[in-house]
């Protein structure tokens, strides 16, 4: 892993999940995010040593897995390292049992038992400015993608938005890509393009994004939202219950899913129906013991 500077302190570490790196003064810095196992936190760590830096604090955008694997190893190499995550993301992290059980909607099967060991977290940072070793950092929410999404803006006026918005790459591999909150991905997509600042980060992007970058790429993800909540609508002019229509949606795009991406996409399709239905677009009727959504008419 290479560490790229941006502009003055911030830096960022292209990788899968790529990793945000802000530096003091005293060669403490803070680390923003730390990718999906031990593997990738060692060659963070790595990097890090490479330039002579230590790393004192984490923030974690998010809860999910690829975003905050890596945090026990850094806890344990570095006692007294400092985590910050938002409140409803650190219930996840540190009750690592309520993932699977959400993907699961029970007690789930072993497949989707992932984290060994919860994560924890020390702070739970104020949105707007915070103190940070004697520099000011600004928390703000960008949900949507996950329960409490934030993100970190450095006085250099660089953005590390997580899983906010997600790169043209990730939309072509992936193009249904997971939401919890569709109305809320909608509002998130909208405020950063509203954002004063220079630079973005975005974890699974394949570059560093400016200004007139993000703002493209935040108006593509809003058309792809769309364009899935066109084609559900097409779907369910007749009934269909949720796991046909994932079935539908994985034939149209040739989907191929294991049986942890199947409950992902499940997921996704969940927040599809649950914004289109509280929209009063869809509506559902019960049959045989099963549960079937289609389209109002609007005649």
């Amino acid at each position: 892993m290479e560490l790229i500077k941006i502009r003055g302190n911030s830096y960022f570490i292209q990788a899968p999940t790529s990793l945000g790196v802000y530096t003091f003064k005293n060669k403490n810095c803070l680390i923003i995010d730390t990718g999906t196992n031990n593997t990738s936190a060692k060659k963070l760590e790595e990097a890090l040593l490479q330039n002579n830096l230590h790393p004192k604090y984490i923030f974690n955008t998010h809860s999910h897995g690829d975003h905050c694997g890596g945090n026990n190893y850094l806890i344990e190499r570095y006692p007294g390292i400092i985590t910050y995550a938002s409140l409803k993301e650190s219930l996840f992290m540190e009750n690592i049992e309520l993932m699977p059980y959400v993907q699961f909607n029970s007690y789930p099967s072993k497949e989707l038992k992932k984290m060994n060991k919860p994560i924890k977290v020390d702070y739970i940072p104020e949105y707007g400015i915070n103190k940070i070793n004697d520099e000011k950092l600004e928390v703000i929410a960008v949900p949507g993608h996950s329960i409490e999404q934030a993100a970190l803006i450095t006085p250099d006026k660089v953005c590390y938005l997580g899983d906010a918005v997600f790169s043209e790459s990730t939309l072509n591999k992936y193009p249904l890509p997971y939401y919890y909150n569709i109305q809320e991905s909608l509002e998130t997509l909208n405020n950063i393009k509203e954002i004063d600042c220079d630079y973005f980060v975005v974890s699974h992007g394949d570059k560093l994004y400016d200004k007139d970058e993000i703002v493209q790429l935040c108006s593509m993800n809003i058309n792809n939202i769309h364009k899935f909540l066109k084609e559900i609508l097409e779907l369910l002019s007749q009934p269909l219950t949720r796991e046909e229509l994932l079935e539908s949606i994985s034939i149209l795009y040739n989907f191929e899913m294991n049986y942890h991406e199947y409950h992902i996409n499940l997921a996704a399709v969940s927040a599809f129906i649950s914004y289109l239905y509280n929209s009063l677009e869809i509506t559902f009727a019960m049959e045989n013991g099963k549960l079937y959504y289609f389209a109002e008419d609007k005649k």
